[in-house]
Protein backbone atom coordinates (compact mmCIF):
# COMPACT_ATOMS: atom_id res chain seq x y z
CA UNK A 1 0.00 0.00 0.00
CA UNK A 2 2.63 2.13 0.89
CA UNK A 3 4.49 1.59 -2.83
CA UNK A 4 1.35 2.75 -4.25
CA UNK A 5 0.94 5.46 -2.57
CA UNK A 6 4.50 6.20 -3.16
CA UNK A 7 3.92 5.79 -6.77
CA UNK A 8 0.67 7.67 -7.02
CA UNK A 9 2.38 11.01 -5.10
CA UNK A 10 6.05 10.92 -5.73
CA UNK A 11 6.06 10.29 -9.41
CA UNK A 12 5.04 13.82 -10.50
CA UNK A 13 7.97 15.90 -11.38
CA UNK A 14 7.21 19.44 -10.39
CA UNK A 15 9.09 22.45 -12.74
CA UNK A 16 11.49 23.86 -10.25
CA UNK A 17 10.05 26.39 -7.72
CA UNK A 18 12.84 29.55 -7.73
CA UNK A 19 11.35 30.78 -4.15
CA UNK A 20 11.77 27.54 -2.50
CA UNK A 21 13.96 24.86 -4.25
CA UNK A 22 16.49 27.51 -5.03
CA UNK A 23 16.81 29.23 -1.76
CA UNK A 24 16.82 25.97 -0.10
CA UNK A 25 19.70 24.34 -1.75
CA UNK A 26 21.70 27.50 -2.52
CA UNK A 27 22.12 27.31 1.17
CA UNK A 28 22.55 23.35 0.70
CA UNK A 29 25.16 24.13 -1.21
CA UNK A 30 26.88 27.04 -0.02
CA UNK A 31 27.16 24.77 3.41
CA UNK A 32 29.27 22.23 1.26
CA UNK A 33 31.22 23.80 -1.28
CA UNK A 34 32.06 27.15 0.95
CA UNK A 35 31.23 26.58 4.25
CA UNK A 36 29.16 29.32 4.55
CA UNK A 37 25.51 30.22 5.37
CA UNK A 38 25.40 33.08 2.61
CA UNK A 39 24.16 32.46 -0.86
CA UNK A 40 25.63 35.55 -2.08
CA UNK A 41 26.78 33.73 -5.41
CA UNK A 42 22.95 32.19 -5.90
CA UNK A 43 21.25 35.74 -4.98
CA UNK A 44 20.24 36.50 -8.87
CA UNK A 45 18.19 32.87 -8.94
CA UNK A 46 15.96 33.36 -6.75
CA UNK A 47 13.35 35.65 -5.43
CA UNK A 48 13.05 34.83 -1.61
CA UNK A 49 15.94 36.05 0.56
CA UNK A 50 17.06 37.66 3.32
CA UNK A 51 19.68 40.66 3.26
CA UNK A 52 21.63 41.63 6.36
CA UNK A 53 24.98 43.22 6.79
CA UNK A 54 25.48 43.77 2.98
CA UNK A 55 25.15 39.49 2.39
CA UNK A 56 22.54 37.70 1.04
CA UNK A 57 20.87 34.26 2.90
CA UNK A 58 17.90 31.96 2.61
CA UNK A 59 14.66 33.36 4.31
CA UNK A 60 13.35 30.28 4.84
CA UNK A 61 14.17 27.80 8.02
CA UNK A 62 17.30 25.78 7.41
CA UNK A 63 15.91 22.34 8.38
CA UNK A 64 15.36 21.35 4.76
CA UNK A 65 18.60 22.96 3.87
CA UNK A 66 20.52 20.80 6.27
CA UNK A 67 18.48 17.35 5.45
CA UNK A 68 19.79 18.22 1.79
CA UNK A 69 23.54 17.94 2.26
CA UNK A 70 22.90 13.89 2.27
CA UNK A 71 21.30 13.51 -0.94
CA UNK A 72 23.34 16.01 -3.12
CA UNK A 73 26.69 15.19 -1.74
CA UNK A 74 25.55 11.80 -2.94
CA UNK A 75 24.50 13.01 -6.42
CA UNK A 76 27.93 14.70 -6.20
CA UNK A 77 29.92 11.52 -6.21
CA UNK A 78 27.79 9.57 -8.64
CA UNK A 79 28.52 12.24 -10.95
CA UNK A 80 31.80 12.47 -10.03
CA UNK A 81 32.12 8.35 -10.45
CA UNK A 82 30.27 8.50 -13.98
CA UNK A 83 32.90 11.12 -14.99
CA UNK A 84 30.36 13.80 -15.68
CA UNK A 85 31.15 17.80 -15.17
CA UNK A 86 29.03 19.38 -12.77
CA UNK A 87 27.40 21.87 -15.53
CA UNK A 88 24.78 23.55 -14.02
CA UNK A 89 23.30 24.04 -10.04
CA UNK A 90 21.48 21.20 -8.66
CA UNK A 91 18.10 22.81 -8.83
CA UNK A 92 18.29 23.44 -12.80
CA UNK A 93 18.94 19.46 -13.31
CA UNK A 94 15.84 18.20 -13.26
CA UNK A 95 16.06 14.69 -12.35
CA UNK A 96 18.40 15.33 -9.84
CA UNK A 97 16.28 17.99 -8.19
CA UNK A 98 13.46 15.30 -8.46
CA UNK A 99 15.65 12.92 -6.82
CA UNK A 100 16.73 15.36 -3.70
CA UNK A 101 12.50 16.18 -3.28
CA UNK A 102 11.74 12.26 -3.01
CA UNK A 103 14.95 11.70 -1.08
CA UNK A 104 13.97 14.63 1.36
CA UNK A 105 10.14 15.58 1.63
CA UNK A 106 9.43 12.20 -0.08
CA UNK A 107 10.66 9.87 2.39
CA UNK A 108 8.84 12.31 5.43
CA UNK A 109 6.06 11.88 3.58
CA UNK A 110 5.78 8.11 3.55
CA UNK A 111 6.65 8.05 7.28
CA UNK A 112 3.62 9.79 8.11
CA UNK A 113 1.23 8.22 6.06
CA UNK A 114 2.98 5.12 7.62
CA UNK A 115 2.23 6.70 11.24
CA UNK A 116 -1.08 7.83 10.33
CA UNK A 117 -2.11 4.80 9.33
CA UNK A 118 -0.77 2.39 12.51
CA UNK A 119 -2.21 4.94 15.23
CA UNK A 120 -5.63 4.72 13.33
CA UNK A 121 -5.43 0.64 13.01
CA UNK A 122 -4.40 0.74 16.63
CA UNK A 123 -7.55 2.76 17.55
CA UNK A 124 -10.12 1.26 14.77
CA UNK A 125 -8.88 -2.40 13.85
CA UNK A 126 -9.60 -2.40 10.24
CA UNK A 127 -9.10 1.30 9.25
CA UNK A 128 -6.03 1.78 9.14
CA UNK A 129 -5.14 1.60 5.23
CA UNK A 130 -8.51 3.27 4.65
CA UNK A 131 -7.23 5.98 6.25
CA UNK A 132 -3.08 6.50 5.66
CA UNK A 133 -4.56 6.28 1.57
CA UNK A 134 -7.16 9.05 2.47
CA UNK A 135 -4.58 11.10 4.15
CA UNK A 136 -1.81 10.59 1.38
CA UNK A 137 -3.12 10.76 -1.52
CA UNK A 138 -6.70 13.04 -1.23
CA UNK A 139 -5.49 15.89 1.09
CA UNK A 140 -2.77 18.64 0.64
CA UNK A 141 0.31 16.53 1.89
CA UNK A 142 0.14 14.45 -1.74
CA UNK A 143 0.75 17.55 -4.37
CA UNK A 144 3.66 18.79 -1.74
CA UNK A 145 4.59 15.38 -1.24
CA UNK A 146 8.09 15.37 -3.78
CA UNK A 147 8.48 19.10 -3.14
CA UNK A 148 11.43 21.50 -1.32
CA UNK A 149 8.56 23.22 0.80
CA UNK A 150 8.91 21.96 4.36
CA UNK A 151 5.46 21.69 5.41
CA UNK A 152 5.24 17.69 4.91
CA UNK A 153 8.10 17.15 6.71
CA UNK A 154 7.42 19.55 9.66
CA UNK A 155 4.15 18.03 9.87
CA UNK A 156 5.52 14.37 9.92
CA UNK A 157 8.26 15.20 12.60
CA UNK A 158 5.57 16.80 14.76
CA UNK A 159 3.41 14.10 14.35
CA UNK A 160 6.01 11.54 14.87
CA UNK A 161 6.93 13.26 18.25
CA UNK A 162 3.18 13.18 19.02
CA UNK A 163 3.23 8.92 18.35
CA UNK A 164 6.55 8.55 20.52
CA UNK A 165 4.91 10.87 23.25
CA UNK A 166 1.00 9.00 23.43
CA UNK A 167 3.58 5.55 23.37
CA UNK A 168 5.58 6.73 26.01
CA UNK A 169 7.21 3.67 27.65
CA UNK A 170 10.54 4.56 29.00
CA UNK A 171 12.76 7.93 29.47
CA UNK A 172 14.18 8.11 25.73
CA UNK A 173 11.35 7.68 24.35
CA UNK A 174 10.08 10.99 25.80
CA UNK A 175 13.22 12.75 24.75
CA UNK A 176 13.35 11.03 21.18
CA UNK A 177 9.59 13.29 21.28
CA UNK A 178 11.10 16.28 22.19
CA UNK A 179 13.98 15.64 19.20
CA UNK A 180 11.54 14.86 16.79
CA UNK A 181 9.26 17.99 17.43
CA UNK A 182 12.35 20.31 17.47
CA UNK A 183 13.61 18.13 14.61
CA UNK A 184 10.25 19.76 13.11
CA UNK A 185 10.91 23.79 13.98
CA UNK A 186 13.92 23.46 12.10
CA UNK A 187 11.74 22.35 8.96
CA UNK A 188 9.16 25.17 9.85
CA UNK A 189 9.22 28.16 12.40
CA UNK A 190 5.58 27.35 12.46
CA UNK A 191 5.77 23.93 14.06
CA UNK A 192 6.81 25.45 17.07
CA UNK A 193 2.63 25.79 17.74
CA UNK A 194 2.49 21.50 16.78
CA UNK A 195 5.76 21.14 19.61
CA UNK A 196 3.68 23.09 22.20
CA UNK A 197 0.53 21.33 21.74
CA UNK A 198 3.05 17.87 21.69
CA UNK A 199 4.95 19.14 24.61
CA UNK A 200 1.40 20.35 26.69
CA UNK A 201 0.32 16.26 26.01
CA UNK A 202 3.10 14.98 27.51
CA UNK A 203 2.99 16.82 30.59
CA UNK A 204 -0.11 15.30 31.11
CA UNK A 205 0.76 11.84 30.38
CA UNK A 206 4.08 12.17 32.25
CA UNK A 207 3.81 15.43 34.24
CA UNK A 208 6.82 17.34 35.16
CA UNK A 209 9.39 14.62 34.30
CA UNK A 210 8.02 13.92 30.66
CA UNK A 211 7.92 17.33 30.09
CA UNK A 212 11.37 17.91 31.14
CA UNK A 213 12.90 14.61 29.62
CA UNK A 214 10.78 15.91 26.14
CA UNK A 215 12.24 19.38 26.49
CA UNK A 216 15.87 18.01 26.99
CA UNK A 217 15.48 16.39 24.03
CA UNK A 218 14.57 19.43 21.89
CA UNK A 219 17.96 20.87 23.09
CA UNK A 220 19.94 19.73 19.92
CA UNK A 221 17.35 21.55 17.06
CA UNK A 222 17.28 24.64 19.67
CA UNK A 223 21.52 24.63 19.41
CA UNK A 224 20.95 24.00 15.53
CA UNK A 225 18.85 26.78 15.03
CA UNK A 226 20.45 29.01 17.27
CA UNK A 227 24.04 28.59 15.92
CA UNK A 228 22.61 29.21 12.14
CA UNK A 229 21.26 32.33 13.30
CA UNK A 230 23.89 33.78 15.33
CA UNK A 231 26.00 32.63 12.14
CA UNK A 232 23.30 34.44 9.24
CA UNK A 233 21.82 37.23 11.63
CA UNK A 234 24.20 38.05 14.32
CA UNK A 235 22.16 36.53 17.31
CA UNK A 236 20.84 32.75 18.26
CA UNK A 237 17.22 34.84 18.98
CA UNK A 238 16.74 36.62 15.42
CA UNK A 239 15.38 34.91 12.90
CA UNK A 240 15.31 34.80 8.79
CA UNK A 241 12.13 36.66 8.81
CA UNK A 242 13.04 39.53 10.08
CA UNK A 243 15.17 40.31 7.64
CA UNK A 244 13.39 39.27 4.44
CA UNK A 245 13.90 41.26 1.45
CA UNK A 246 11.54 39.62 -1.43
CA UNK A 247 8.62 41.71 -3.06
CA UNK A 248 6.36 40.80 0.41
CA UNK A 249 8.54 42.66 2.71
CA UNK A 250 6.69 45.29 3.86
CA UNK A 251 3.60 42.89 4.08
CA UNK A 252 5.32 40.06 6.11
CA UNK A 253 6.80 42.86 8.50
CA UNK A 254 2.98 44.24 9.82
CA UNK A 255 1.88 42.13 12.67
CA UNK A 256 3.63 39.33 14.01
CA UNK A 257 5.18 38.04 10.71
CA UNK A 258 2.80 39.16 8.67
CA UNK A 259 0.38 37.55 11.37
CA UNK A 260 -2.82 39.15 12.22
CA UNK A 261 -5.89 37.92 13.84
CA UNK A 262 -7.80 35.76 11.85
CA UNK A 263 -11.34 37.22 9.97
CA UNK A 264 -14.15 35.39 8.53
CA UNK A 265 -12.94 36.23 5.13
CA UNK A 266 -9.75 34.65 5.98
CA UNK A 267 -11.06 31.32 7.10
CA UNK A 268 -13.75 31.74 4.02
CA UNK A 269 -10.72 31.83 1.67
CA UNK A 270 -8.91 29.16 3.35
CA UNK A 271 -11.65 26.27 3.81
CA UNK A 272 -13.77 27.38 0.79
CA UNK A 273 -12.26 29.04 -1.69
CA UNK A 274 -10.92 28.14 -5.26
CA UNK A 275 -9.00 25.46 -4.00
CA UNK A 276 -10.20 25.73 0.06
CA UNK A 277 -9.06 22.76 2.00
CA UNK A 278 -12.63 21.89 2.16
CA UNK A 279 -13.20 22.07 -1.38
CA UNK A 280 -10.36 20.12 -2.20
CA UNK A 281 -10.36 17.73 0.53
CA UNK A 282 -14.32 17.33 1.85
CA UNK A 283 -13.33 14.09 3.99
CA UNK A 284 -11.99 16.27 6.60
CA UNK A 285 -15.22 17.68 7.40
CA UNK A 286 -15.81 13.73 8.47
CA UNK A 287 -12.27 13.82 10.03
CA UNK A 288 -13.46 16.54 12.20
CA UNK A 289 -16.39 14.88 13.18
CA UNK A 290 -13.98 11.46 14.03
CA UNK A 291 -11.71 13.34 16.34
CA UNK A 292 -14.99 13.73 18.32
CA UNK A 293 -16.27 10.04 18.44
CA UNK A 294 -12.36 9.68 19.23
CA UNK A 295 -13.07 12.37 22.12
CA UNK A 296 -16.45 10.26 23.31
CA UNK A 297 -15.04 6.98 23.35
CA UNK A 298 -12.24 7.98 26.12
CA UNK A 299 -9.22 9.29 23.71
CA UNK A 300 -10.07 12.69 25.33
CA UNK A 301 -6.52 14.16 25.80
CA UNK A 302 -5.59 12.53 22.68
CA UNK A 303 -8.31 14.05 20.55
CA UNK A 304 -7.92 17.32 22.33
CA UNK A 305 -4.57 17.41 21.25
CA UNK A 306 -5.36 16.64 17.73
CA UNK A 307 -7.57 18.96 17.20
CA UNK A 308 -6.31 21.87 18.71
CA UNK A 309 -3.12 21.24 16.34
CA UNK A 310 -5.99 21.43 13.68
CA UNK A 311 -7.35 24.88 14.98
CA UNK A 312 -4.20 26.32 15.88
CA UNK A 313 -3.29 25.94 12.04
CA UNK A 314 -6.20 27.01 10.38
CA UNK A 315 -6.40 30.03 12.52
CA UNK A 316 -3.09 30.69 12.07
CA UNK A 317 -3.32 30.81 8.32
CA UNK A 318 -6.74 32.31 8.11
CA UNK A 319 -4.51 35.12 10.15
CA UNK A 320 -1.83 35.22 7.51
CA UNK A 321 -1.69 38.22 4.55
CA UNK A 322 -0.75 35.72 1.93
CA UNK A 323 -3.16 33.09 2.56
CA UNK A 324 -2.50 30.49 -0.32
CA UNK A 325 1.23 31.44 -0.41
CA UNK A 326 1.93 31.81 -3.98
CA UNK A 327 1.13 29.61 -6.63
CA UNK A 328 0.21 26.87 -4.62
CA UNK A 329 -2.10 23.53 -4.54
CA UNK A 330 -4.23 24.98 -1.85
CA UNK A 331 -3.94 26.71 1.57
CA UNK A 332 -0.35 24.85 2.42
CA UNK A 333 0.92 26.45 5.60
CA UNK A 334 -1.68 24.54 7.21
CA UNK A 335 -0.59 21.51 5.95
CA UNK A 336 1.85 20.84 9.56
CA UNK A 337 -1.37 19.92 11.03
CA UNK A 338 -3.11 17.41 8.92
CA UNK A 339 -1.59 14.28 10.24
CA UNK A 340 -3.47 15.27 13.54
CA UNK A 341 -6.86 16.03 11.81
CA UNK A 342 -6.22 12.95 9.68
CA UNK A 343 -6.46 10.34 12.78
CA UNK A 344 -9.93 11.36 12.95
CA UNK A 345 -10.55 9.36 9.96
CA UNK A 346 -10.41 6.38 11.71
CA UNK A 347 -13.16 6.15 14.10
CA UNK A 348 -15.54 8.39 10.72
CA UNK A 349 -14.41 5.26 8.76
CA UNK A 350 -15.78 2.96 11.56
CA UNK A 351 -19.30 4.60 12.11
CA UNK A 352 -19.82 5.73 8.67
CA UNK A 353 -18.37 3.77 6.48
CA UNK A 354 -19.44 4.28 3.09
CA UNK A 355 -20.31 7.98 3.94
CA UNK A 356 -16.48 8.55 4.86
CA UNK A 357 -15.23 6.18 1.97
CA UNK A 358 -17.48 8.16 -0.63
CA UNK A 359 -15.79 11.29 0.43
CA UNK A 360 -12.68 10.04 1.04
CA UNK A 361 -13.06 8.83 -2.94
CA UNK A 362 -13.95 12.39 -3.79
CA UNK A 363 -11.01 13.88 -2.39
CA UNK A 364 -8.86 11.55 -3.40
CA UNK A 365 -9.81 12.78 -7.32
CA UNK A 366 -10.04 16.29 -6.18
CA UNK A 367 -6.22 16.28 -4.89
CA UNK A 368 -5.18 14.16 -7.61
CA UNK A 369 -6.62 16.73 -10.26
CA UNK A 370 -5.45 19.62 -8.01
CA UNK A 371 -1.43 17.84 -8.11
CA UNK A 372 -1.48 17.32 -11.35
CA UNK A 373 -2.71 20.46 -12.68
CA UNK A 374 -0.56 22.81 -10.30
CA UNK A 375 2.32 20.93 -12.37
CA UNK A 376 1.73 22.93 -15.15
CA UNK A 377 0.51 25.62 -13.19
CA UNK A 378 -2.62 25.99 -15.04
CA UNK A 379 -5.23 25.45 -12.11
CA UNK A 380 -7.86 22.90 -13.15
CA UNK A 381 -6.46 22.70 -16.92
CA UNK A 382 -4.50 19.91 -17.64
CA UNK A 383 -2.71 21.70 -21.05
CA UNK A 384 0.07 21.04 -21.27
CA UNK A 385 0.53 16.95 -19.54
CA UNK A 386 2.76 17.21 -16.80
CA UNK A 387 6.13 15.99 -16.83
CA UNK A 388 6.34 12.46 -14.68
CA UNK A 389 9.01 9.81 -13.70
CA UNK A 390 7.42 7.64 -16.50
CA UNK A 391 8.88 10.05 -18.93
CA UNK A 392 12.15 9.41 -18.19
CA UNK A 393 11.23 5.74 -19.07
CA UNK A 394 9.94 7.02 -22.36
CA UNK A 395 6.51 7.04 -21.57
CA UNK A 396 4.44 9.74 -23.54
CA UNK A 397 3.05 12.02 -20.86
CA UNK A 398 -0.41 11.32 -20.51
CA UNK A 399 0.42 7.64 -20.27
CA UNK A 400 2.43 9.05 -17.48
CA UNK A 401 -0.62 10.94 -15.82
CA UNK A 402 -2.81 7.63 -16.92
CA UNK A 403 -0.23 5.29 -14.42
CA UNK A 404 -0.65 7.78 -11.85
CA UNK A 405 -4.01 7.15 -11.62
CA UNK A 406 -3.97 3.75 -12.19
CA UNK A 407 -1.32 3.56 -8.81
CA UNK A 408 -3.60 5.93 -7.45
CA UNK A 409 -6.64 3.78 -7.83
CA UNK A 410 -4.92 0.37 -6.85
CA UNK A 411 -4.01 2.26 -3.51
CA UNK A 412 -8.03 2.63 -3.06
CA UNK A 413 -8.84 -0.84 -3.62
CA UNK A 414 -6.07 -2.39 -1.27
CA UNK A 415 -7.57 -0.16 1.03
CA UNK A 416 -10.86 -0.64 0.59
CA UNK A 417 -10.42 -4.69 0.49
CA UNK A 418 -8.66 -4.04 3.86
CA UNK A 419 -11.38 -2.02 5.73
CA UNK A 420 -13.59 -5.12 4.28
CA UNK A 421 -11.92 -7.26 7.51
CA UNK A 422 -12.70 -4.92 10.36
CA UNK A 423 -15.88 -2.90 11.88
CA UNK A 424 -15.48 -1.86 15.56
CA UNK A 425 -14.32 1.25 17.32
CA UNK A 426 -12.27 0.15 19.87
CA UNK A 427 -12.93 2.01 23.61
CA UNK A 428 -9.94 3.08 25.11
CA UNK A 429 -9.34 0.41 28.14
CA UNK A 430 -7.47 1.09 31.17
CA UNK A 431 -3.60 0.74 30.47
CA UNK A 432 -4.28 0.04 27.02
CA UNK A 433 -2.52 1.49 24.13
CA UNK A 434 -3.14 1.16 20.31
CA UNK A 435 0.17 1.81 19.58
Amino acid sequence: MLALVALAALAIVYPKNPAQDTSRLALTRSLIEDHTVTIDRFAGETYDYAVRAGHIYSDKAPGMSFLAVVPVEALRAADAAAGKQESAPVWNREAHLWAIRVATTGVLFLLAVFLVGRVAEGIAPGTGAATAVTFGLGTLVSPLAATTFGHVGAGALAFGAFVLAWRGRSPAVYAGAGLAAGAAVLMEYQAALLALVVLAYTAWRARARGAALFIAGGLPAAVALGAYDLAAFGSPFRLSYEYVANDFARAQQQGFFGLHVPSREGFREVLLDGQGLLVVSPVLVLAAAGLVLLWLRGFRPEATACAAAAGLFIALNAGYFYRYGGTSPGPRFLVPALPFLALGLAPAFARWRLVTGLAALASIVMTEWDALTWATAKPLELVPWPQTVWSYLRFPRPAGVALIAATAGAAVVVAGVHSLGGRRLTAHLPGRNPI
